[in-house]
């Protein structure tokens, strides 16, 4: 009987470690085919894709996995709790899916599992410690983290929370308990280069690092750190000006939303709380510029990320009720591309009711006003982020691009 490996990733850009991942879930697991979920134009750090969720697609497909779906908009740019959940919904929904693997800091998955354990469940003496923590005035990540570690009477789970891969495991290991899926997770150690770094070890960089090397110019270091399909999906946009480098492309367009909304409209962004609408409308009126705008808002409280997710909710107009829909929906599976080999899997899910392969189709068929909505942000980031090209800036994508075949 056949085994499916999926992944959860934003390939941003698909880098030697993805392959490396690949490969070694794929071993691990010895699965026949492999899905994976990733990110559209938009990402969970409140940036860009360098490049379309089409090509995205391409450089997975050329790399080892044989379906890709898009994790829509609304879960992409999320806090890492709903990106998790939202991919994770769509893995088990699809009902083809034997494993998901992640990339983590932790040497063992039984750390990640242990405190998404406790997350989940909450037990009564974890959380009277935590809100004994808080109460000191540190920071509520701080606090989980002391907290954990006092409930769990171990002092190996300090410093766990530091690691982005690890959050992420963690939150995909709540998702799987919360969906009580079949679904067997496996965890692959981070080798060499950790996320955010901008190191160069051996033929190893992190997708931070790439940007990094992009936004500096420095085309041809990124040659060896990228497969070479990657490395030439890469040069033909940047030749042809269908990229973008990040969320500075859209300083202006940014701009003009925060003015022109309401601290009423400020106030319904997902994630503003504790009255922040008042102190980035006031920022707005102060600066043009994005860099200025973030370092004015952001603390210990508002990290940048979380910033930078605020602002792209307003670029791409989605409020907190959006986000309750995203919380309460089963989201659908939306295609981009698959491969010879998963040309099998797609005939095996396109059964399936939420399966979208044309969206034309999709919305002549479809009832659900949830998904529509969902469809509908995924549409209109598409029309957003072509705005940031230099050439061929044309509009109604999710119409005109087919799938992706390899």
């Amino acid at each position: 009987m056949s085994k499916v490996l999926g992944i959860v990733a934003e390939y941003n850009p698909f880098h030697n470690g993805h392959l490396y991942h690949i490969e070694n879930a794929k071993s691990k697991t010895e699965s026949d085919y492999v899905v994976a979920v990733i990110s559209g134009n938009f990402t969970q750090r409140g940036d860009t894709s360098i490049v379309n969720k089409w090509e995205k697609a391409k450089m997975a497909l050329n790399n080892g996995v044989d379906l890709v779906i898009e994790l829509p908009t609304i879960y992409s740019i999320s806090s890492a709790e709903n990106f998790a959940n939202g991919a994770i919904k769509i893995l088990n929904d699809m009902g083809i899916i034997n494993y998901i693997s992640f990339g983590m800091e932790a040497e063992d998955i039984t750390i990640l599992n242990n405190i998404a354990n406790v997350l989940y469940d909450e037990p009564k003496e974890y959380k009277d410690i935590l809100k004994k923590e808080l109460k000191d005035g540190i920071t509520y990540a701080k606090g989980m983290e002391i907290a954990i570690c006092k409930y769990l009477k171990d002092d190996k789970y300090k410093n766990v929370l530091i690691g982005s891969n690890n959050i992420l495991g963690i939150e995909y290991l709540k998702s799987l308990k919360r969906l009580k899926s079949g679904i067997i997770p496996i965890g692959i150690k981070r080798e060499k280069v950790f996320y955010n770094s901008r190191r160069i070890i051996d033929d190893y960089a992190s997708a931070t690092g790439i940007r990094y090397l992009l936004e500096k110019r420095q085309i041809e270091e990124i040659s060896k750190l990228v497969p070479n399909s990657t490395f030439n999906t890469l040069i033909e946009n940047i030749r042809s000006g269908k990229y973008n480098i990040n969320i500075y492309n859209f300083s202006k367009e940014i701009m003009y939303k925060l003015r022109s909304m309401s601290i009423k409209d400020i106030s319904d962004l997902p994630e503003v709380t504790e009255g922040l609408e008042y102190l980035i409308k006031e920022s707005s009126e102060y600066t043009n510029n994005i860099l200025e705008l973030i370092n004015n808002i952001k603390s210990k409280r508002y990290t940048q990320n979380r910033i930078q997710r605020i602002l792209l909710y307003a670029l791409l107009n989605i409020n907190k009720s959006d986000m309750e829909i995203s919380k309460k929906v089963k989201p659908y599976v939306r295609v981009l591309g698959f491969s010879e080999n998963g040309q099998k899997l797609l005939s095996e899910i396109s059964r399936k009711n939420n399966v979208i392969t044309s969206v034309k189709n999709f919305e002549k068929n479809n009832k659900n006003t949830k998904l529509k909505r969902l469809l509908e942000i995924d549409k209109y980031a598409t029309d957003i982020y072509t705005l940031g090209y230099s050439n061929n800036s044309i509009s109604n994508l999710d119409y005109r691009n087919g799938l992706i075949k390899i």
